[in-house]
């Protein structure tokens, strides 16, 4: 029972890495979304959170995507004197999405989806071997 424990946390894990994956690709979709009117505030990047959860059929602590928080740090200024969002002296407010920063994310939950999905094939193997040494 400790392998369907462990299938169990892993595929948790798998959901909320992809949930996370998703609202990173949200974030970087709109690096460059400003407000429509001048002084209107840009798209504000999110971040994703985590909430443990007790699973009760299986006796296991499991984890899932939580509401994510939207990053308080402050939007860019650019100049753009043409742009319908801009100020009377030119500047634009821009998202405060850092592409770098939300490839880094990326590539962290993508290595964090991978180890869960690697726990879940050796879960599988191993559930498959015992029943396998069992029928002999």
């Amino acid at each position: 029972m400790d392998l369907m424990k462990s299938m169990m946390v892993a595929a948790s894990g798998l959901k909320a890495q992809s949930g996370r994956m998703r609202i990173i690709a949200e974030n970087i979709a709109n690096a460059d979304s400003t407000g429509k009117t001048p002084g209107a505030d840009p798209y504000r990047r999110k971040v994703p959170t985590f909430e443990e959860r007790l699973d009760r059929t299986v006796g296991t602590e499991t984890v899932q995507l939580g509401r994510p928080m939207l990053d308080k740090s402050d939007f860019k200024l650019k100049y753009l004197p043409g742009h319908p969002a801009a100020d009377p002296n030119g500047y634009v407010k821009m998202p405060n999405v850092d592409g770098l920063v939300e490839a880094m994310d990326m590539r962290e939950a993508q290595r964090s989806y991978e180890a869960n999905l690697n726990l879940i094939t050796a879960s599988r193997r191993m559930m498959s071997q015992t029943i396998d040494i069992l029928k002999k």
